[in-house]
């Protein structure tokens, strides 16, 4: 049950992950916090935003733009022609510019280019090539995936799924979400499974390789893919798909997983929430059950939010561990912090061609500091 960056972009809907009820881009205010409020339609896969200052920066995946939010709700472009852009941020300093592209083979769903591009000033550019660093590297190949020991009974019937059974990790990047860390950046590799460290000059260096997500399959599981009940009590280790990245106020970076295999209730919510500590290695579980989480953002109080895609809303976790809902909003991909402390989020069109057409969004939800807004250009 491979997954990489074809469970995010391209291939959200050809993976079969797509909700099996209608979505709609409009947005619901939970409990006492306030509606979100549309501050564009002229998106259509706003997969990451980045909000230093007063400027609110997106990359829209689909038509491969990474610009700026204007007053009117237009995106002033920045960078065009950049395939499969996700990733976006900004140097401490502001005068640097990165975002991730990724060019995927839409016959074969594999990815032929991804990176990391740093846009400095004047006409500096520089290309980080993480395909080519995992093509030599492949650091997840000390993970094992799929089943330990698995019956012929078991072997039979995957083989006929078309699911793979038993791999090391394989050679397969998707630079999704990037962030400023230190004096460089930090990339979270939805298809290496890899937290990449990229330098000031674009040399990448492998942070973190995060582990395998094991589920045990039960009698309901194998029932609803169509499996055996040999299938049944099996434990499956898929890959955990990293797909955002936050560098915390503690210097910790967080870390956003969409586990591998079918996204769906099918398995159950399994997307997870975990911290890194560079400085030790260590990688600790902070929350886990959602259905899809596709980016988060650190609020100004440590809170993390989580967007949800595949369950329509964005979850909060306390600093006590504790998650709630914070608010619904169908077709989530993308959630942002300011540094006035309200919270930002993006929503794609919807991705299953037999569900009504709906825009692409940006939304602002004014809560954290009550009454600041962040002005536009």
């Amino acid at each position: 049950m491979r997954s990489s960056s074809r469970a995010l972009v391209a291939g959200l809907a050809a993976a079969g992950l797509v909700l099996a009820t209608p979505v709609m881009a409009s947005a619901a205010g939970k409990g006492n916090h306030p509606d979100p409020e549309i501050r564009s339609d002229q998106v259509l896969a706003p997969f990451n935003l980045a909000l230093p200052g007063s400027e609110v920066y997106v990359a829209d995946g689909f038509p491969g733009i990474v610009g700026t939010l204007q007053d009117d709700g237009s995106i002033a472009p920045i960078a065009v022609d950049q395939p499969g852009a996700s990733g976006v941020d900004l140097s401490s300093d502001g005068s640097v510019l990165a975002f991730t592209t990724t060019l995927t083979d839409e016959e074969t769903f594999t990815n032929v280019e991804s990176g990391l591009n740093l846009w400095g000033p004047g006409d500096e550019k520089i290309y980080a090539d993480t395909l080519a660093y995992e093509t030599a590297n492949n650091p997840d190949s000390v993970n094992h995936y799929g089943i330990d020991d698995p019956s012929q009974c078991v072997i039979d019937a995957f083989t006929a799924a078309g699911f793979p059974y038993d791999y090391m990790g394989q050679i397969d990047s998707h630079a999704y979400s990037v962030a400023a860390y230190g004096d460089g950046w930090v990339v979270a590799d939805a298809g290496a499974n890899t937290l990449w460290s990229v330098d000031a000059s674009g040399d990448i260096s492998t942070l973190a390789v995060l582990p395998p997500q094991p589920v045990v399959i039960t009698a309901e599981m194998a029932a609803a893919l169509g499996l055996p009940e040999c299938v049944a009590g099996v434990t499956y280790a898929f890959e955990p798909v990293p797909t955002d990245v936050e560098v915390g106020a503690d210097g910790a970076l967080y870390v956003t997983t969409l586990p591998g295999g079918p996204e769906s209730p099918v398995l159950g919510a399994r997307g997870s929430l975990w911290k890194f500590t560079p400085s030790t290695g260590e990688l600790e579980l902070i929350a886990d059950g959602f259905l899809g989480a596709t980016n988060l953002a650190i609020g100004w109080k440590g809170e993390i939010y989580v967007a949800e895609y595949f369950a329509g809303k964005i979850s909060v976790v306390k600093k006590n561990g504790k998650t709630s809902d914070y608010v619904d909003l169908q077709n989530v991909i993308a959630v942002e912090t300011a540094a006035d402390g309200t919270l930002w989020a993006g929503t794609t069109i919807n991705l299953d061609p037999t569900l009504p057409p709906v825009p692409g969004t940006i939304v602002q939800i004014n809560d954290g500091h009550p009454g600041k807004h962040i002005g536009l250009n």
